[in-house]
């Protein structure tokens, strides 16, 4: 059995993803953590059905999509099968024999399958070329706005503001920022979430020549709404340290002001030597900063590559 699945700690692109990929595959679509708010949502919104939660590779066909980071997926997957990767980051892991692998850098994962079905080349894949339904291209689009912030993150391109507006078409979306701006504000709901909810909505963990180092995130439209948490996520972040991490950086990245608050535990030389600023405290705010995938991975790759 084929099973698609996302990384760890799940967010909408991740879900959306393994879903509709699932659907050209013809394979199941799993995923390896919780639902959060947005996603939920998501989902409501076009009825459809959460993926399969699965624990272990053991067994099954694997076909990863919105990751490719060995810390970041199922920890048996080599009593697996792995046949294939569709992704938009960069390349994180080695495999023994060949396989299907997609990658491009642009901002979702959904935009590169909306892109393979306009093209009608879900063969390239291993795909069948069928009809995409508004369900579906719903959640693509969602999984887009959700991943680029509404195309305001610089990770945002051309070809997914076409991708989404074809998708949205089919979806029978009119007005495609006001429906963003409704997911947008289910995904900062962090006022209602516990501390330790909020730093497992969107965390991601990397190994950087050997050194492992955390990366959390949490995207807000009123930065007031976390302000009360700062203190006691701070915490968790430290105990959390104690798991053998370098460093842990945990991004409160405000939408509406375009910039993140960054929580800094553990290295913070590593920090500033990579972004070539002074943290004064437990944090610093950077301007321009909303994507974790093309403005701070690259700087502390690059400096850990560098020890």
């Amino acid at each position: 059995m084929l099973y698609i699945v996302g990384h760890k700690n799940p967010d909408t692109d991740s879900i959306c993803s393994a879903i509709v990929l699932a659907y050209f595959l013809e394979g199941v679509p799993a995923r390896l953590g919780d639902i959060n708010p947005e996603t939920q949502l998501v989902l409501k919104r076009f009825g459809v059905m959460e993926p399969e939660l699965i624990r272990s590779a053991e067994g099954k066909e694997i076909f990863l999509v919105d990751h490719s980071e060995r810390s970041q997926t199922l920890e048996d997957l080599e009593k697996g099968k792995l046949v294939g990767i569709l992704d938009h980051h960069k390349v994180g892991i080695t495999t023994s024999e060949p396989i299907i692998y997609l990658a491009k850098p642009v901002g979702s994962t959904a935009t590169l399958i909306g892109e393979l079905y306009f093209k009608n080349a879900m063969d390239l894949i291993g795909g069948k070329n069928k009809e995409l339904k508004p369900d579906l291209a719903g959640l693509l689009l969602s999984a887009i706005i959700s991943d680029t912030v509404l195309f305001k993150s610089p990770t945002t391109t051309d070809i997914d503001r076409k991708i989404g507006e074809k998708l949205a078409e089919i979806a029978g979306i009119e007005d495609i920022h006001s429906y963003g701006m409704e997911l947008l504000r289910a995904k900062s709901t962090v006022s209602k979430m516990k501390p330790e909810e909020i730093v497992k909505l969107d965390y991601k963990e990397f190994n950087f020549n050997g050194r492992k180092v955390g990366i959390g995130q949490v995207e807000v439209i009123d930065i007031e709404e976390i302000q009360e948490k700062k203190e006691e996520i701070y915490k968790l972040l430290e105990e959390k340290l104690k798991e053998g991490y370098d460093l842990i950086l945990f991004l409160i990245t405000d939408i509406m002001r375009e910039g993140s608050e960054v929580l800094v535990v553990g290295n913070k030389e590593a920090f500033e030597r990579a972004f070539n600023v002074k943290v004064d405290g437990k944090s610093i705010y950077l301007e321009g900063v909303m994507s974790r995938k093309k403005q701070v991975v690259p700087p502390l790759e690059k400096y850990y590559k560098s020890l």
